[in-house]
């Protein structure tokens, strides 16, 4: 679950989610945007909130691919293993490479990887709300915006009004790498937070100490907690 999908993994996952019938179904470049969003994001999102966003329905959907509970387990543990993948790419503080398809001319574009990154930071919009107001950080964000909207349907929320050469892409492109290791780095003390309160939330705090069952009681009746208040207790 800690290596990387190897080529024909990452065909088998590709196969599954193109038997999808939702439109809204991510490809594998949005997934691996929306899964660096998630993990970047100072609020931990579970797998049961996430995974309806990868297919856009409610549950598991119809799909030819699954004939039976092992060939949906087999799915889960080849997204699982991809994002454990972003989450290594991420925290080693080397070089993040994002997931890009290439398109019939072999070019990767971006714009998917950015459409999943934005659909990411929606599950949590006032969380992003503070980069995005943050001037000094803020700028992480520009380049996955840029290419989100470069084909946007309304002209007026696309960054450039003519077409994006390639130099500029792969300015685009590498400003999403750098800004995604930004990002993640930036929200590292959230993060931390959110986790220590978490578990404080999970840890049961006993506010008087514990009474043995054969030490006399504390509602000081006389008698062994067992036979007192004990015996409420235990049965």
């Amino acid at each position: 679950m800690n290596k990387p999908l190897s080529d024909a993994e990452y065909d088998k996952l590709e196969s599954v989610l193109n038997q999808f019938q939702n439109e809204d179904v991510m490809n594998l470049e949005e997934i691996d945007g929306f899964f660096t969003a998630l993990i970047c994001s100072p609020e931990m999102t579970p797998p049961s909130i996430y995974l309806k966003e990868i297919w856009g329905d409610k549950g598991i959907p119809a799909n030819e691919a699954f004939q039976n509970d092992q060939d949906i387990s087999d799915f889960m543990n080849l997204l699982m293993q991809h994002w454990n993948t972003v989450v290594k790419k991420l925290s080693e503080d080397e070089v993040f490479l994002p997931l890009l398809l290439e398109d019939s001319d072999g070019t990767a574009k971006g714009n998917d990887w950015a459409k999943g990154f934005m659909r990411g930071m929606k599950l949590h919009q006032e969380d992003w709300a503070e980069l995005m107001e943050d001037e000094e950080n803020g700028g992480s964000l520009v380049p996955i915006l840029a290419l989100a909207h470069e084909n946007d349907p309304d002209p007026k929320l696309r960054p450039y009004s003519e077409s994006v050469n390639p130099e500029r892409r792969e300015d685009l492109i590498m400003g999403i790498a750098a800004g995604a290791m930004k990002i993640y780095k930036y929200f590292e003390p959230h993060r931390h937070m959110s986790a220590s309160n978490a578990r404080e939330r999970q840890t049961f705090r006993r506010e008087t100490p514990k009474v043995g069952r054969n030490e006399p009681c504390s509602c000081g009746s006389g008698r062994k907690f067992k036979r007192c208040c004990g015996d409420v207790t235990l049965n």
